[in-house]
């Protein structure tokens, strides 16, 4: 596969990036179909690859000893995933399952690396990337010792809102998670969280439906946390 046909996929990390930017480079790439609830790779996995979501959805989980799952972040379509392995040759932290049909482009770990050591746009994307993942994962971390069920789910579907550009009175989340995704990602149980979004129905703040959820009045739900 050459550079153009890379870029020709207007993937975020390569965004205004011509074939002239890689000076000479080859990029090797593959594409592969993934099936609902398929397993791209396992946690303590040891593949290093480094993976782009081109369709459908993909979440990064991990399973607890006692079979429990934390779910870590649902990828949007064009984001990268997998570096932590391949720059640092250790074991993968955390699984990533396909939630429905997926399509993932994969670059080979030898050539992530050249990219990062000779791109500088890249290099600073990649860092930058990094960098918000941690303050993502500081505010998470605050999150669940400060708040309650109640102030987490509310706080989960207000950026859920923001991330899809949702956020407002008639705002529709497509494709939505289910109660028990929420649960895991929040650290809590379905059964607390179909609780609180029935609440959060009744004092019309959203309305939800099957893989849906409408937001009627932001301001409500803001006022949860």
């Amino acid at each position: 596969m050459t550079v153009a046909a890379l870029l020709a996929h207007d993937l975020p990390l390569f965004d205004g990036l011509a074939p002239d930017d890689f000076a000479g480079l080859e990029v090797p790439f593959t594409e592969r179909r993934l099936a609902p609830w398929e397993i791209l790779f396992n946690q303590k996995d040891q593949s290093r690859d480094v993976h782009f979501l081109l369709s459908g959805t993909l979440i990064a989980l991990y399973w607890t000893a006692d079979g429990r799952e934390v779910i870590f972040t649902r990828f949007a379509t064009g984001a990268h995933f997998g570096e932590l392995a391949a720059l640092d040759d250790g074991d993968r932290s955390l699984a990533v399952v396909a939630r429905s049909e997926a399509t993932v482009l994969t670059i080979p770990c030898q050539t992530f690396r050249t990219l990062f050591d000779r791109v500088p746009t890249l290099r600073w994307r990649i860092a930058e990337g990094l960098v918000a993942r941690i303050r993502t994962l500081t505010a998470r971390n605050l999150e669940l010792t400060t708040y309650s069920v109640e102030q987490r789910v509310a706080s989960y579907l207000f950026g859920l809102a923001v991330d899809r550009g949702q956020l407002r009175a008639g705002g529709r989340i497509e494709d939505a998670p289910t109660h028990a995704e929420i649960a895991a990602t929040i650290g809590s149980n379905r059964e607390m969280v179909s609780r609180v979004m029935g609440g959060l129905a009744k004092r019309g703040a959203i309305r939800t439906a099957r893989k849906r959820i409408e937001l009627l009045d932001p301001k409500v739900l803001a006022a949860e946390f």
